[in-house]
């Protein structure tokens, strides 16, 4: 049911991915008895990707509705980043580089050249959290409310520039 809905909430098959299936033994527990096997609970775990974030809270009613007892998430993600992380790269080193021309005019200087550019890990992706509220009595037939906020990618760069008379 779980995945049929999936399909129909306009999912591409690309984008649904098991990620997990688990089988378990459940157990009925009598004093001075050994546990006795009474019958096995089923759980697969399915990863998705909802391309159009205006879709998202009906795909998660619509998931609900067929019986999906545990949703985890949503976690946005930047479909494309290389692009963004590009852009955020070219911000630092413009940045590095307007402060380079600030030091060396500062001590009579110029910058001659780049010596070495090192980029460190720990920028990233962040989300950033927005929260909204349903109004007071709202209509409960309205799909749940998702946020996506923003997101910001930052990028730290090394670098070392020669400066020269």
């Amino acid at each position: 049911k779980v995945l049929a809905a999936i399909k129909a909430a306009g999912i591409a098959v690309r984008d649904v991915q098991t990620s997990g299936v688990s089988l378990n033994p459940q157990y009925r527990y009598t004093d001075n008895e050994a546990p006795k096997i009474t019958g096995y609970q089923a759980s697969n775990t399915v990863s998705l990707k909802v391309r159009d974030i205006a879709k998202l809270g009906k795909v998660l009613d619509a998931l609900a509705a067929q019986g999906a007892n545990q949703i985890n998430g949503p976690s946005f993600e930047i479909d494309q980043p290389e692009p963004v992380y590009d852009e955020a790269r070219l911000a630092a080193l413009k940045k590095a580089q307007a402060r380079a021309q600030t030091y060396a005019k500062s001590l009579g200087l110029q910058v001659r050249r780049i010596v070495s550019i090192s980029e460190n890990a720990g920028g990233g992706y962040r989300p950033m959290p927005m929260m909204r509220t349903m109004a007071a009595g709202a209509a409960m037939d309205k799909a749940t409310p998702v946020a996506p906020g923003e997101s910001t990618v930052s990028v730290n760069l090394d670098v070392v520039f020669e400066l020269g008379r």
